[in-house]
């Protein structure tokens, strides 16, 4: 991933220095599992311990000559271990040490998308409750459909994000998997106990079974739960995009002292990051592709999978992260303009409300059928001839002689679709406000 998109934390986890030193990590644990189980010398694995090191550039330059990453690591490590580096990889082939020490990362990773995550949600639940009471104009087809809560929005959000944090924990159980099984997954040349032994040292599940690698359904469920995490990301910021359309112009993007949105028009203010978010959300979904494609691998294993995953598993963790992160603070920032809400509500001059005349006429006696005919008429007539839906219909014998004009003004208005808001709001925040 770009550094313009790669924020502190993921990018440290996922640099060349603490991907080498993973592999470093599952290189020890392993001969402290076989020094504990007689294989080799205690004494050896306290000197691999002391003086086990490397450097990025030294891997890299013996990769030059080997053109295998592994093998230059462990020579690497062998130039600083001495003697005693003949018990380093003793019984492991490359996939042992890369699969477990890739287990780390992505689990580590994990932990960091669901601390965003986290993040993003009180944002989510705060600006819910800050317009609970809200009303704003629904749209379905992109056409003013009902009244409803600005605040019911961010709920929806919430709700949706909770689902994704279930998400990442499962695929975090799911990635935290490792292996010390040899070339074909066999055990050839080691005991099961050593690959269970290291695995819990690690903190991490041993494969019930595995070939040269670890299954890569594992990782596809990676990937997909990103994707469908940065999906999620794009659909709150797509609908910022929306609002912030110059005809809508219910909440925008804050625009900072200084900013520029056009280099040919001054005045323009766009939604640069909600488009951003959107643009990135087609990355992760890509990638999730890529790690689909992965699953299928010649009888024990190929590397066909090894290229791509090399880009797809650090930089699908990097951009959601960055995603998660940019969303919250464009929803923490989001300027919101209730007065242009109501007057949007407004637009259709009280069009809005036909579904609650609706119902009010049915109450009265009138089947649905002819309530519907009758409402419809001057909804018809509104569009067509101007004015205002209420004075159509209080002008309406067939109406106005079976509800009295204090009830027309009271369905023809938000409350009534407002009332319900606060028991939505129950469900999804288990107690209302005070949760």
């Amino acid at each position: 991933m770009i550094g313009r998109y790669t924020l502190p934390e993921m990018g440290a986890l996922w640099s060349e220095q603490n991907k080498f030193q993973k592999w470093l990590d599952v290189e020890i644990a392993v001969c402290e599992v076989h020094a504990e189980m007689g294989t080799i010398p205690a004494a050896a694995v306290e000197e691999i311990k002391r003086k086990a090191s490397f450097t990025v550039e030294r891997i890299r330059e013996i990769e030059k000559t080997t053109d295998h990453d592994v093998i230059a690591f462990t020579t690497a490590l062998a130039e600083n271990i001495g003697e005693a580096a003949r018990f380093v990889h003793y019984g492991l082939t490359s996939s042992d040490v890369v699969d477990t020490a890739n287990a780390l990362l992505l689990r580590d990773a994990c932990d960091i998308l669901l601390a965003k995550t986290d993040a993003l949600q009180a944002v989510l639940k705060r600006r819910a409750f800050e317009f609970r009471d809200t009303p704003q104009v629904g749209r379905t087809h992109g056409v003013h459909a009902e009244p409803t809560s600005f605040g019911l929005t961010f709920a929806l959000w919430y709700d949706e994000t909770r689902r994704n944090r279930v998400r990442l924990e499962r695929a975090r159980e799911a990635v935290a998997v490792g292996k010390i099984s040899g070339a074909v997954g066999a055990f050839a040349h080691l005991d099961p106990e050593v690959e269970e032994r290291v695995c819990a040292r690690l903190g991490l599940r041993a494969a019930p079974v595995s070939t040269q690698v670890i299954q890569r359904d594992v990782y596809a469920e990676y990937l997909t739960t990103l994707a469908i995490c940065a999906a999620s990301v794009e659909k709150f910021a797509l609908q910022v995009r929306h609002w912030q359309r110059t005809e809508v112009r219910e909440a925008e993007e804050r625009f900072k002292k200084g900013q520029k949105g056009s280099s040919a028009m001054p005045h323009k203010r766009n939604p640069i990051l909600s488009e951003r978010l959107c643009g990135m959300a087609r990355v992760v979904r890509g990638y999730a592709l890529v790690g689909l494609e992965d699953v299928a691998l010649w009888h024990e294993r190929d590397i066909s999978h090894s290229s791509a995953e090399r880009v797809v598993l650090p930089d699908a963790s990097v951009a959601l992260d960055y995603m998660l992160a940019k969303c919250a603070s464009l929803l923490d920032t989001l300027v919101v303009y209730p007065e242009r809400m109501l007057s949007n509500l407004e637009a259709t001059r009280g069009l809005v409300y036909s579904g609650q005349l609706l119902l009010a006429l049915t109450r009265a006696g009138v089947s649905r059928e002819q309530a519907y005919e009758w409402v419809q008429r001057n909804a018809m007539k509104t569009w067509d001839e101007g004015g205002e839906f209420r004075a159509h219909v209080l002008a309406d014998p067939d109406i106005s002689n079976l509800i009295s004009a204090e009830e027309v003004a009271r369905v023809l208005s938000p409350e009534p679709y407002m009332r319900n808001v606060g028991k939505v709001f129950a469900r999804v925040f288990d107690g209302g406000a005070g949760a």
